[in-house]
């Protein structure tokens, strides 16, 4: 049998895995490939900037330009985790992995990804709606059958502000049903990659459109401790000035995602001194950021009017 240092360093393999192709942001993680990160909650994202173009001389040749790199540090805000217990006389050393992976798995997929989706999309609605002149947002729109013409309305905004490259559309499930309705079924689809899985899914103006939960799609939330009274359950809800989103269009390259596990611990029932249990130990490090030069490629639509 492996030891526990083996099984944790396997299971924070798979759940990273696993989480960025669960998430329904997880192709933001992708932006994250030049990120430096080290351990702990701090990530250094590259800044480039170059000159533009100068005159050619034909005495003097090509005018000298500059080049700029730097790495600004970066720290994530969200430290969140949670110890889970197996008790010894449940769970023997032969079916420890298959009953951990259950919980874990079970945790990954009702817990941790659904948070990380709502905060990531709260925090790109917000960006969205701080630009000047409300240009990357519309409130006040209850799906109807002019949506087709509101994503495109979105899209434009984008288009219009320079960005030419890939747009990816988070849509609530009556935002999707609702566009299949207008077009009655000649919805084309498109192959949408991530984390190294291709699936077939819908898209407008060769934008795929991604189905998220509702309860995903709001412009803020609050988190749960996990300890206070009224807490105990961990997670999010929904915030208290929040707004319901109907759907967002973000530009694919925008969004700098990272999350990542902290160094996984389990204890055996004989180190484990509280119990005597299985003992494992979750903590994930995530946050996501928009630069200053790239909020005009996002679009977000909102349900609720504008206070």
């Amino acid at each position: 049998m492996p030891n526990v240092l083996e099984y944790a360093k396997l299971f924070e393999t798979n759940l990273d895995l696993l989480a960025i192709q669960t998430l329904k942001t997880g192709f933001m993680d992708g932006n994250s490939g030049k990120v430096k990160y080290s351990g702990g909650n701090e990530v250094k994202v590259p800044k480039m900037s170059v000159q533009g173009l100068g005159d050619y001389s034909r005495e003097n040749g090509y005018t000298s330009g500059s080049v700029s790199l730097v790495y600004q540090t970066l720290t994530m805000t969200q430290d969140r985790g949670r110890k889970f217990l197996l008790d010894a006389m449940d769970v023997d050393e032969t079916n420890f992995i298959a009953n951990a992976s259950d919980v874990m798995g079970e945790f990954q997929r009702t817990r941790l990804v659904p948070e990380i989706d709502a905060y990531r999309i709260s925090k790109l609605a917000t960006t969205a709606m701080g630009v000047a002149g409300d240009t990357q947002v519309e409130y006040g729109y209850t799906v109807g059958n002019d949506i087709i013409n509101k994503i495109k309305k979105g899209i434009k905004a984008i288009r219009s502000a320079g960005y030419d490259g890939e747009l990816d559309i988070l849509a609530t499930y009556d935002v999707i049903g609702a566009v299949e309705e207008v077009v009655l079924g000649k919805l084309t689809a498109m192959t949408f990659a991530q984390g190294g899985i291709n699936t077939q899914v819908p898209q407008i103006d060769g934008c795929p459109l991604i189905a998220v939960p509702s309860n995903r799609m709001y412009t803020s939330i609050t988190l749960y401790d996990g300890k206070t009274a009224g807490q105990e359950a961990g997670g999010y809800i929904k915030g208290t000035s929040a707004k319901d989103i109907n759907f967002i269009i973000v530009a694919r390259t925008s969004p700098i995602a990272v999350t990542k596990q902290d160094k996984m611990r389990i204890f055996t029932p004989e180190t484990y001194q509280n119990a005597n249990s299985w003992s494992m130990d979750y903590r994930r490090y995530h946050d996501i950021w928009v630069l200053d030069n790239k909020k005009n490629s996002l679009f977000v639509n909102i349900k609720d009017t504008k206070v």
